[in-house]
């Protein structure tokens, strides 16, 4: 489960909107199960089928977490013309299993969120509960 407020799953959908038809990307910081803070990104790829952050905001991003004794619950990233379901390559580059990973999908004209976790093995939902 992972928590997350209203402004902040608000915010994770403004980007997508903002850089479609461009994927967009970012980490969510927090503690436990509930999201603290958003982390909007850059990707690096620039692209509509990709992403990637590069490790110097990478690190910046850590060492503010470090600062603010949270850790990564999430990283986020956009699905301009698919579903909310982790692509080929999105399972490929999933470094982070114990991490969720959150799908936004612009496919549809109402933006659709779902959340994963992703481990070699398989592919599992994850709830999400957005907060007030």
């Amino acid at each position: 489960m992972i928590r997350i407020p209203k402004s902040i799953y608000h915010e994770m959908v403004k980007q997508a909107e903002k850089e479609f038809p461009l994927e967009c990307c970012g980490i969510l910081g927090g503690k436990g199960d509930r999201v603290e803070k958003v982390f909007d990104l850059e990707n690096a790829e620039r692209s509509p089928i990709q992403y990637s952050i590069s490790p110097q905001e990478q690190m910046r991003v850590y060492e503010e977490m470090e600062k603010g004794a949270m850790e990564m619950v999430a990283i986020y990233h956009s699905h301009p013309q698919t579903i909310p379901f982790p692509s080929e390559t999105d399972v490929k580059f999933a470094f982070y299993p114990e991490v969720a990973s959150i799908i936004i999908s612009l496919k549809e004209e109402e933006p659709m969120v779902k959340a994963f976790r992703i481990n070699k093995e398989a592919i599992y939902l994850e709830e999400m509960e957005i907060l007030p």
